[in-house]
């Protein structure tokens, strides 16, 4: 049997420093957009805007999907013990799937208020919702420069909280054209209007991040690999007789696992076919971490390189 991890040292380099980006990018954002919070929440009330305090909303479930995520990171960093031997890397996934959840439940609540607006909307001192909602945009859009310079693209986390942040550059737009529509126009109903486009943005960033967490708690197969093309690489090296029991999951964004059974010829050598294995998979499909058992056609041969008359 063949077991063998490989790990490629450059790329744990350049991995680590991205690492140490997301999380400063993470807490920035997160110190920024709970501040801003605040003012949202306190502005919302007293100027009686339900496009402020929905806007507050997305930036409360923000706050909590910067924060859990950075805690994820962080707890992430913990070494893998003998009863949790990937460590707390799963807790990302974890933390995501909650994020996406709120932000779904939050949304809900927006539609519902907004409804009830609909038929008595309130009175809504628009100049300070104009002021606030400004000011809520400079701040998203600050908050979305200092993740853009973390690792959106290969971890789940940064990605949801981006996304995140861009609903809510969405939602402070929204909510200042609802407060020149009030201020010129009277149109108490821009209010409540603005509030459900922000919720069907929130209810639709809340359902990716979701599915997509579940996808890999599900142990899904990564999107970006193709288990297809993965088996058909494999079955090409010289020897190969079949690639069976294959299976490719995500441990967290950006680590996925394979484990495989490698039927070869009489005339195969174990350890050639096994490092070539390695190398495919890690040069072609990005794969770092596989568990490969290569197994001779004919297991009545004692000795993995004699040969068998």
């Amino acid at each position: 049997m063949g077991h063998h991890h490989h790990h490629g040292h450059s790329h744990g380099h350049s991995h680590s420093h991205s690492h140490t980006g997301n999380k400063k990018a993470l807490f920035s954002a997160f110190l920024l957009i709970a501040a801003f919070m605040i003012v949202e929440v306190i502005g919302g009330l007293l100027t009686n805007s339900l496009a402020l305090l929905s806007d507050a909303g997305h930036m409360l479930s923000d706050a909590v999907a910067l924060g859990l995520s950075f805690f994820a990171i962080k707890l992430g960093e913990k070494k893998g013990t003998q009863d949790k031997t990937y460590g707390y890397k799963r807790f990302e996934i974890i933390a995501a799937a909650l994020n996406g959840l709120t932000l779904i439940i939050i949304s809900i609540y927006i539609f519902y208020e907004a409804f009830q607006r609909f038929f008595a909307p309130p009175e809504i001192q628009s100049t300070g919702m104009l002021l606030i909602s400004i000011t809520g945009l400079i701040v998203n859009i600050v908050a979305a420069w200092i993740l853009m310079q973390g690792d959106k693209e290969e971890n789940l986390n940064v990605r949801s909280a981006f996304l995140h942040v861009l609903g809510d550059m969405l939602g402070s737009v929204g909510a200042i054209i609802a407060a020149l529509l009030i201020m010129f126009f009277g149109w108490g109903i821009a209010d409540p209007l603005a509030s459900i486009i922000v919720a069907a943005l929130i209810l639709f960033s809340g359902f990716r991040v979701t599915k997509d967490s579940f996808h890999i708690l599900m142990e899904g197969a990564p999107t970006q690999i193709d288990g297809h093309q993965v088996k058909l690489a494999l079955a090409k090296i010289p020897f190969v007789k079949e690639v069976h029991d294959l299976h490719i999951w995500t441990i967290t964004s950006g680590y996925p696992v394979l484990s495989c059974h490698i039927t070869i010829l009489d005339n195969g050598v174990h350890d050639e076919i096994l490092a070539q294995s390695q190398r495919i998979l890690h040069d072609e499909f990005d794969i770092e971490h596989s568990t490969i058992q290569v197994e001779k056609e004919e297991n009545g041969c004692p000795s993995p390189h004699g040969t068998c008359n």
